[in-house]
């Protein structure tokens, strides 16, 4: 948690994107159908608009703070909410001014365009309250709870994104991939978004995957994917770790693409009964310092378990090889 040295506005602070319009070179404005944005998982797509060459997106804003902000005791003065775009891939940042909509001060409005050429994945959109606290003008008194993503190539406003499946032989192809041939997948993170390769050239793997039969070859197949799951989510947390960004207090802070989410995701298991950002700055420290870190691998493993299923996958083959060789004896 971070101390402030004045006086911080409490309650809810909420963001919403209710209305999204597309700048195509020659048309006018083309409004986009809710399908585009969602309240729930708040996120903009942009990736399935159907628009191959749109140059910016506008996004139709709507704020909600605490109505004690601007009442005439609050201590604060020259209240103003703004709307703040970034993107780490790009350091892109853009801030534009919501307006007050109400005599009561709790509802803000405006609109924020994020050009194409600016970003490359995904943003994110948060609100602040700024005020002068103290004297000091420009301080931020709130921000909004939760964060918006503004995805440029998702084609459905998903918060949680599908892992990349690359099926493809690794004996010709790209030259990074040719000296694994000899294993039956890779995940590879160093993309926007995580992905793992299948070996086409791993004798019988591609039929062992995509068959639909039951019996032994079921049963190995199911237990085949969660190990392959295990390895994806052991090797993405491991990339997510390995490289953040920490304030001047060496505080670490959370990624904002799949990175974030993975570790959001994995942490609980990690450092079991710890807030995320106290279980982050602990893995944080432990990686980076010379004792810790490999006590940390066994609870790593056990997260990424967790995920993949695996203990569900294996005790469903035990039990099913079991009958098998039960009906066999009969």
């Amino acid at each position: 948690m971070k101390a402030y040295p004045y006086r911080r506005l409490a309650g809810p602070v909420s963001l919403r994107v209710t209305a999204v319009e597309l700048k195509v070179p020659g048309e006018s404005r083309e409004p986009l159908d809710t399908k585009a944005f969602s309240v729930v998982e708040q996120v903009v797509a942009l990736g399935g608009t159907g628009f191959d060459d749109w140059e910016s997106a506008r996004l139709k804003l709507s704020a909600t703070i605490p109505s004690k902000a601007t009442a005439p005791d609050s201590g604060w003065s020259d209240v103003s909410v703004v709307a703040v775009l970034t993107e780490k891939a790009t350091n892109a940042r853009t801030v534009v001014p919501l307006e007050s909509t109400t005599e009561s001060g709790r509802e803000w409005t405006g609109f924020l365009d994020v050009w194409r050429a600016d970003h490359r994945d995904r943003a994110s959109l948060s609100v602040h309250v700024v005020a002068r606290a103290d004297g000091v003008p420009g301080r931020v008194i709130a921000t909004a709870q939760n964060e918006w993503i503004v995805d440029l190539s998702a084609e459905a406003p998903r918060r949680q994104r599908e892992l990349d499946v690359v099926i493809a032989g690794f004996r010709e192809g790209p030259q990074w991939r040719r000296p694994f041939r000899e294993v039956p997948w890779i995940v590879d993170t160093s993309g926007d978004v995580a992905a793992v390769h299948v070996n086409t050239d791993f004798e019988g793997l591609t039929d062992l995957l995509s068959g639909s039969g039951s019996g032994v070859e079921g049963l190995v197949r199911d237990l085949l994917l969660a190990q392959m799951c295990t390895d994806v989510w052991t090797a993405v947390f491991h990339a997510a770790v390995g490289d953040l960004e920490v304030e001047e207090d060496g505080t670490p802070l959370f990624p904002h693409d799949w990175r974030g989410e993975v570790l959001r995701e994995m942490l609980p298991d990690v450092m079991p009964g710890r807030p995320l950002e106290e279980a982050l700055g602990e893995v944080h420290r432990r990686r980076t310092e010379a004792a810790g870190w490999i006590d940390l691998q066994p609870r790593i493993h056990f997260a990424a378990t967790r995920r993949a299923e695996m203990p569900k996958a294996l005790s469903t083959t035990i039990r099913g090889l079991d009958r098998l060789q039960q009906r066999a004896d009969a």
